[in-house]
């Protein structure tokens, strides 16, 4: 065994004889299945505040208060009536804790914890490992746990562990979220709760509904509960979209597809100015200066239009004696969207052709725009009237739906009074489509006009040429596609709890357990492209064309240069003449991507915590170790050239000891110290250690290979914090964590062509790679990226968190709370280096995040806003040739709540979401050159409106 776990061993043993213990009640916390409802053993009923926001704040206090370890909790204020309408949201206020959003419904969607991404985290259900996703990031193959399947009304309370034990799941370096579900005996009796409500976004100006039911009852020993929740929203939006960087002329300036051993590209994509074409007019300007100054990728309008529904559901039937809980709990979601996306603009990386391919203007020997009236601002950003432009009309119908079902039974049998087991099985499944289907048109050789100066959300895009009349577009193209990913786990936990009562004055206690947990990730794509678009010859395909677009006209900011109306076509062309998904599901599956990943973990440990009194104040500690083995299974295509491909399987393997060890001392009755360590692990994304050959983007010629012998990262990690619980609902608390990987995966590239991977031609789009005629030669060079356990990342932080409940305050104000708390990340690692050797480490994650909720509850009425901001994060540390850092802007969202309660039965309540209809973007900044600040070099910048929603809803 390793230096570090015989020291940490040896050191928390030493401490273990020297009387430093957790209380038995709070490991029973940690661990399946606990109670919801449990509370610390010293408040009693006069303690506890009993008005609703106020004590689902208190009840996760007493949770965090009696932990050994660093733990926060969200709790209901009551069976089916979880604070906030999204779990995922809810989250935010504790710190550390950082949220990502579904871009098409605006929906919290993931969370990271701490400085690491939302894939270094581990999810479990009732303490069961769970994996699904939805929307857009199916078939990304991650880690990632998309909390927006979920309806927030299937759950009770909400844990999040930053510190390691031994008895939670291994594979969190950022930290463990266990979600509970609702069961009968968390409220004795019959509870008949219900909410419905109506909902406006103020973008789409669409109403729509949102309802629920939960159903509790119990009877002696037996009780059941049923909960259903639907909801359905609308969110529109629109703006500005580069697709992926900016670049230079003078970066893009090599010829064309170069054969080995050149790259084909420098920089994120290819364009070129034609400064020899008799209309160049650089004004001002030297040649120089403008071959220099960047241009994005697109310059073009975005919009979409998501509509969402959900369907979710949960039950429980539970017996409990005194000795002897029994459980079956399941849980079924179904989360359906339908996008439609329209988008219009120059294609800057298609200004770039092969010489000879067709005399078109834009093409051919006629390539690359025309500067004619250009400007470069102080970022050194070019933009202006450019000639020879061509414009691509591009129309998306995507369809993503989430189907996820879940079951487990549970059982905690008191052997003796001190001596008892807990066992589990249980099984989930999800499985998660989503097509993207898209058709092309393209309006060639006219002369646009590209000004973000004045609004970069909004920025003027027009040409001469009426973009409303379809007759104006040419050469329609088809990009069909149905990914699909499907997991599964089947796991079994036992544990056996022993408390061992009082001996030397100490108060001990032990748990041993084991578990197995068989996941099952399965991937695939078919593209039915070439099957469509036999149906597009010998019709007129533009006779199905609207002049608009499907949706209405688009918000401008008040700039007429931005076009908020242009050529559609509607979805009933594509999905309906076309039979777009019919189309994908003829398809044959694409082998070079598709993998099944099989990953088989048997793991045991044991804990020992102890108790005791040192003059009056009350020391908690606890050591543990955790075995786990992995087995890994993957079954990938092999290319056996010709685009031919060969099944393959490859098995491998690793264990991992994990230690852990904290401390808890209660300083004074409300003040309390802590300290923890352990190491952790987070498994490899599976697409970077099961996939065969997989083409993130076909617009790039990139291939991503697998490496099945990737290890898992491990961490060593430290924290410590100070907590002053000065008042009942009280908290002031400031703690500090460091973190150490070791073996994170990082890429190496080299290049290869094209005909020795054995991909076809339609892998990629031939057009953006320069080759109209759809024919890309064999030796066209594609970069290839793999992944080894290579990089090193440190983190370092504080946390700080305020929590007080203003009772002290005269009438009325004694109704007034509050709740703050405050994250700063440090970290080192991820680097980002430039052509030049600059090295930058790039934040994946913000550095500083924080909440801030003000809240009053009196009598009938409460009142709550919250406010919850993150700073930038840098999308990835990787230099795809442009020396530019891609990063997520900084945004803070503003919440509100108002509800009167006119008796247990009726409370009305308004909701209000994104008050200040936040701007969100990504940009990018050149660490050797003008940074930018946010206001250029703009991608994905979009508004998506306000949300209202008026409700009602009760209990009986």
């Amino acid at each position: 065994m390793k230096r570090w776990v015989h020291t940490a061993v040896t050191s928390m043993g030493a401490m273990a004889i020297a009387s430093i213990c957790p209380s038995v009640s709070a490991q029973t916390a940690a661990t399946m299945p606990a109670p919801q409802s449990a509370a610390p053993q010293e408040a009693t009923a006069a303690d506890i505040i009993v008005t609703g926001f106020r004590t689902s704040l208190q009840k996760g206090i007493d949770l965090k208060r009696e932990s050994v370890g660093v733990r926060d909790s969200i709790v209901a204020e009551d069976i089916g009536k979880f604070p906030e309408q999204n779990v995922a949201e809810s989250l935010q206020r504790i710190p550390g804790v950082f949220l990502s959003r579904d871009g098409a419904s605006n929906e919290g969607q993931r969370i990271s914890i701490r400085g690491l991404g939302s894939q270094y985290s581990v999810t479990t259900i009732n303490g069961a490992p769970v994996r699904t996703t939805s929307s857009q990031n199916v078939g990304t193959s991650t880690r990632d746990f998309n909390f927006d399947v979920f309806p927030s009304e299937l759950f009770g309370r909400v844990d999040i562990y930053k510190s390691p034990l031994a008895n939670l799941e291994e594979g969190g370096i950022g930290g463990n979220i266990d979600l509970q579900t609702p069961r009968p005996f968390d409220s004795k009796g019959r509870v008949i709760r219900y909410a419905g409500s109506a909902n406006y976004n103020s973008q789409s100006k669409e109403w729509t509904p949102r309802a629920s039911l939960m159903l509790s009852d119990t009877w002696g020993n037996f009780g059941a509960l049923f909960g259903v929740a639907y909801a359905r929203s609308v969110n529109e939006r629109s703006g500005f979209q580069s697709t992926g960087g900016y670049n230079s002329s003078a970066l893009a300036s090599r010829a064309y597809a170069t054969p080995a051993p050149a790259p084909n590209t420098t920089g994120p994509f290819n364009f070129d100015l034609n400064f020899n074409d008799p209309r160049a007019n650089l004004g001002g300007l030297t040649r120089d200066q403008v071959a220099n100054a960047y241009l994005p990728r697109f310059f073009r309008v975005f919009s979409s239009n998501n509509e969402r529904e959900r369907l979710g559901m949960v039950g429980s039937l539970q017996y409990k004696s005194d000795r002897l809980e029994i459980s079956v709990d399941g849980i079924y979601a179904d989360l359906k969207d339908q996008a439609d996306e329209f988008t219009f603009g120059v294609a800057v990386r298609n200004s770039r052709t092969v010489p000879g391919t067709t005399s078109l203007p834009g093409r051919g020997t006629n390539s690359g725009l025309v500067p004619i009236d250009v400007s470069i601002d102080e970022y050194n950003n070019l933009y202006g009237t450019f000639a020879n432009a061509s414009f691509i009309n591009e129309n998306f119908f995507r369809d993503a739906r989430t189907k996820f079902t879940y079951g487990i039974i549970r059982g905690v049998y008191d052997l003796t009074d001190s001596l008892k087991l807990s066992a589990q099985i249980n099984a989930s499944k999800s499985d998660a489509r989503y097509t993207a289907n898209r058709i092309v048109s393209n309006l060639y050789a006219v002369e646009a006009r590209f000004d973000p100066t004045g609004d970069v959300t909004y920025p003027t895009i027009t040409t001469p040429v009426d973009v409303t009349n379809p007759r104006v577009y040419a050469d329609p193209a088809l990009g069909f596609s149905l990914n699909r990913e499907v997991d599964k786990q089947k796991t079994g936990r036992i544990q056996l709890d022993w408390d061992a009562g009082e001996w030397g004055g100490v108060e001990w206690s032990a748990l041993a357990g084991g578990s197995r947990v068989d996941t099952t990730k399965s991937i695939s794509l078919q593209d039915g492209s070439s099957i469509a678009a036999a149906k597009l010859a010998g019709i007129d395909v533009y006779s199905y064309m609207n002049p608009y677009v499907q949706y209405g006209a688009l918000e401008n900011g008040g700039n007429a240069g931005f076009p908020s109306q242009f050529a559609t076509f509607p979805r009933s062309f594509v999905m309906r003449y076309l039979d777009a998904n019919g189309a994908n599901a003829a398809a044959p599956v694409r082998l070079n991507s598709a993998f099944t990943a099989e990953e088989q973990v048997t793991s045991a440990w044991i804990e020992l915590n102890a108790k005791m009194d040192i003059g009056g104040h009350e020391l908690r500690g606890n050591i543990g170790m955790r075995y786990s083995d992995t087995k890994t299974i993957i079954d990938n295509y092999l290319s056996t050239g010709g685009g031919n491909f060969a099944p393959q399987n490859r098995e491998g393997g690793y264990d991992n000891w994990l230690p852990s060890a904290s401390l808890a001392f209660d300083i004074t009755p409300k003040l309390v110290a802590r300290a923890s360590a352990g190491k952790t692990i987070t498994r490899a994304a599976l697409a970077n250690i099961a996939s065969g050959t997989l083409v993130p983007n076909v617009f790039n010629g990139d291939i991503t290979v697998g490496n099945p012998n990737l290890r898992p990262q491990v961490a060593t990690q430290f924290d410590g914090s100070l907590e002053w619980y000065f008042n009942q609902g009280g908290l002031l608390s400031v703690g500090g964590f460091y973190k150490k990987l070791k073996g994170t995966a990082t890429a190496i590239t080299d290049l290869v062509t094209l005909g020795s991977t054995g991909l076809p031609d339609s892998a990629f789009n031939a057009i953006a790679l320069g080759y109209p005629d759809g024919n890309i030669p064999d030796d066209f060079l594609l970069r290839r990226t793999t992944y080894i356990n290579q990089g090193a990342i440190t983190l370092k932080g504080l946390e700080f968190a305020y929590q007080q409940s203003f009772t002290f305050l005269p009438e009325p104000f004694d109704g007034l709370g509050t709740i703050a708390s405050f994250t700063k990340v440090f970290t080192q690692g991820n680097d980002f280096v430039t052509s030049d050797g600059t090295s930058v480490s790039v934040a994946l994650v913000p550095k500083t995040s924080y909440s801030l909720t003000a809240y009053y509850e009196k009598g009938p009425f409460a009142l709550r806003g919250s406010y919850n901001y993150r700073a930038r994060s840098g999308i990835t540390n990787i230099n795809n040739g442009n020396d530019q850092i891609p990063y997520n802007s900084p945004q803070g969202f503003l919440d509100a709540t108002m509800s009167y309660k006119i008796n247990d039965a009726i409370e009305l309540r308004v909701d209000a979401l994104n008050i200040t209809n936040v701007n969100s973007y990504i940009y990018y900044e050149d660490p050797d050159g003008p940074k930018g600040n946010g206001k250029s070099r703009r991608d994905n910048s979009f508004f998506n409106g306000r949300t209202l929603s008026f409700g009602i809803r009760g209990k009986f």
